[in-house]
């Protein structure tokens, strides 16, 4: 009872220090006998008094920014310290009123918030600590570093992740460009220009610059698997194979190469995902997982696979492959590596046959001809390749129906190379006489 008459009449002798200091304008007397009266609440344990005078000191007429400043950074130091949750909470809620709408305590706002948001989730509030985070916007911090900017919104961006709100995790995850991975931290400008925003220190728990990049990338994975989005998969992991400290050390490029090779085979056809392809097989790397090389190598050559060989080849890998970012590879993926075959199939035939009969084309398929229709057809409607069908006669053919025109600019073209071939083959008997004329003459 004693103690807290002598903490009142301690904080009441330091309050009316405060306000003489002021309203004289003195910045740092201010400063300092706000501090001294939160650092004597917190040495007396007394945090609803603590609270009170946060409030209290931060609603002081014409309180100075300065002082604000200093009491938010001084109390966040004790956030770590208080007896337990509740009061915690109390004083994380308490800081944050007071920050709240203030420019220059903005940065030391989301750091609040970022802390009250785990606590939620801890709780296993997820979809509350996911609208928390949200409400603040960090691109717009130019006093924050890169680094903690970045680190902000991965955290609200696998919050949404969490709480299955795809679309808010998509929107969030556009604030960051993939560039800002790619910059080197050595050639930025250390010391600011004169009249340039100063940029505070990045928290100490915020990751580099490259393990932030995994950990994007490591989200963007879980965001494109629930769309079965194969080929933005496979690039995802291409960008953390290529990260240094992953592509040195085995131990972590042989499970990630592998995972780049089953996502590759588990795109659609198209010309971002040949290339992908490409430059996986060039890959010196890929030496050290022939299973796989085997497997892009025959998914690129011109020749029918057959499906059952080549599952009863990879089924083993196929279903070991457990540890997924976005979930292992289930029933669903296994139908798609069976669709990609057929496709990969269909384009083979297309290239070597410009007409074949159905019961033929679904032979080579090992498929029913309504199977092999029904695929062919798929493929026509996405523009994979150019076909059409004689349903009564049984007859598929590979070439596009040419008009007048172009049978004509192809005649005219097909003449014009005969004309050009006539004119240097008779140049080049011309030149024959000329030298041989000039040899029997000497």
């Amino acid at each position: 009872m004693e103690g807290d008459r002598n903490l009142e009449s301690k904080i009441e002798m330091l309050l009316n220090v405060e306000k003489q200091m002021r309203q004289a304008g003195d910045v740092a007397g201010t400063r300092k006998s706000a501090i001294d009266i939160l650092q004597l609440c917190f040495e007396a344990r007394a945090w609803t008094t603590l609270n009170e005078q946060i409030v209290l000191l931060s609603k002081r007429r014409g309180q100075l920014k300065q002082a604000v400043q200093a009491m938010v950074q001084q109390a966040m130091q004790y956030i770590d310290q208080t007896p337990d949750l509740e009061t915690k909470i109390e004083l994380i809620k308490t800081l944050n009123n007071v920050s709240a709408g203030k420019i220059y305590v903005e940065i030391e706002r989301a750091r609040l918030i970022k802390k009250l948001a785990k606590i939620k989730e801890e709780q296993g509030l997820i979809a509350e600590a996911a609208n928390l985070m949200q409400e603040v916007a960090v691109e717009t911090f130019g006093a924050m570093a890169k680094t903690e900017k970045i680190a902000f919104i991965l955290e609200q961006v696998r919050l949404c992740l969490d709480s299955l709100d795809y679309v808010r995790a998509q929107i969030l995850s556009r604030k960051i460009n993939p560039k800002v991975f790619e910059a080197d931290p050595s050639k930025e400008k250390k010391k600011p220009k004169e009249g340039d925003n100063v940029v505070e220190e990045p928290a100490p728990d915020i990751p580099s610059l490259l393990e932030l990049k995994q950990i994007y990338y490591e989200l963007m994975i879980r965001y494109y698997f629930q769309n079965n989005d194969y080929l933005e998969i496979c690039r995802c992991y291409k960008a953390i194979y290529e990260i240094p400290s992953v592509k040195e050390n085995p131990a972590q490029w042989i499970p990630v190469l592998r995972k780049i090779c089953w996502y590759l085979v588990l795109s659609p056809h198209d010309p971002m995902q040949s290339s992908l392809h490409n430059l996986t097989l060039e890959d010196k790397n890929l030496s050290g997982i022939p299973h796989f090389r085997l497997l892009l190598k025959q998914l690129i050559t011109m020749e029918v696979i057959q499906w059952t060989s080549l599952w009863n080849t990879f089924k083993d890998e196929f279903e070991n492959e457990k540890n997924m970012l976005g979930g292992p590879l289930g029933d669903k993926a296994a139908e798609d590596l069976r669709l990609r075959v057929i496709e990969h199939n269909i384009l083979v035939v297309s290239k070597y046959y410009s007409r074949i009969t159905l019961k033929r084309l679904a032979d080579l398929l090992c498929l029913s001809i309504q199977e092999a229709e029904k695929h062919l057809s798929e493929m026509v409607v996405s523009k994979a390749l150019v076909a059409k069908i004689d349903r009564p006669v049984g007859i598929v053919c590979f070439q596009s129906a040419k008009d007048s025109n172009d049978i004509l600019n192809s005649w005219a073209s097909n003449l014009e190379k005969l004309l050009d071939l006539v004119e240097k083959s008779c140049h080049q008997i011309h030149k024959e006489t000329m030298v041989h004329k000039a040899a029997i003459r000497a």
